[in-house]
């Protein structure tokens, strides 16, 4: 499976509704969120205000990735702004198990992200209730990082994993994303890979998209 859901940290915010636009007339297949809240990562990002004015415009499933301490807390609110998708950080859920079923719960997919530096291993209990596993492929926070050569070597083993415990499991890979890694993610077990800068600063984002996913 090859998915591209581009992500709207790096589209334009004075012309969201554009981009959102065009990303529906493209060839993507799901619209990245990431919402980040200043203390479990540096940055901050939008939350569920401008969540709600996305999915007014957007026709393809929002892939909400919350980069945020204690996320179980907002299940029912992301839902109510129009997450399709949820994903929560390992790092940050105290009770994941609880969390993923809350999320199921709602009627959205879950899924797990794990930091560059979390085993892959430590989803061996978990695997099994994710729709989704979410690589950071950079350390999450901002855009435009290096991509995390490592994670190719990842990607192998928690597909391994998922064949092994759930093979319905999606792997999704975020950060430093570009046509260049893209076959090798693919290669090495990805479904779902996550591009802001190489699809927004490209000359043509919707060729860029198109490129990736074949």
């Amino acid at each position: 499976m090859k998915l591209v859901s581009p992500s709207l940290l790096s589209a334009d915010f004075g012309n969201l509704q554009r981009d959102i636009e065009m990303l529906n007339n493209s060839q993507c297949d799901w619209l990245h969120v990431d919402v980040m809240d200043g203390i479990f990562v540096p940055n901050i990002s939008f939350g569920q205000p401008v969540i709600k004015h996305i999915r007014k415009h957007a026709t393809k499933p929002l892939d909400v990735h919350l980069m945020i301490m204690d996320p179980g807390r907002y299940v029912a609110d992301f839902k109510a702004a129009g997450a399709d998708i949820l994903t929560v950080h390992y790092e940050a859920c105290t009770h994941l198990d609880r969390t993923l079923h809350a999320i199921k719960d709602a009627g959205m997919q879950c899924g797990t992200v794990l930091n560059p530096h979390t085993p892959v291993s430590l989803l061996e209990d978990i695997i099994q209730v994710c729709d989704l596993v979410l690589l950071m492929s950079v350390n999450p926070g901002f855009g435009g990082q290096k991509f995390i050569e490592n994670t190719y070597a990842k990607v192998r083993q928690l597909r391994a994993l998922c064949d092994r415990k759930n093979p319905q499991c999606l792997i999704e890979v975020d950060g430093g994303v570009n046509l260049d890694n893209a076959p090798l993610l693919y290669e090495a077990g990805a479904d779902v890979l996550v591009a802001g800068n190489a699809v927004f600063k490209s000359d043509n984002p919707a060729e860029t998209i198109a490129k990736m996913k074949a």
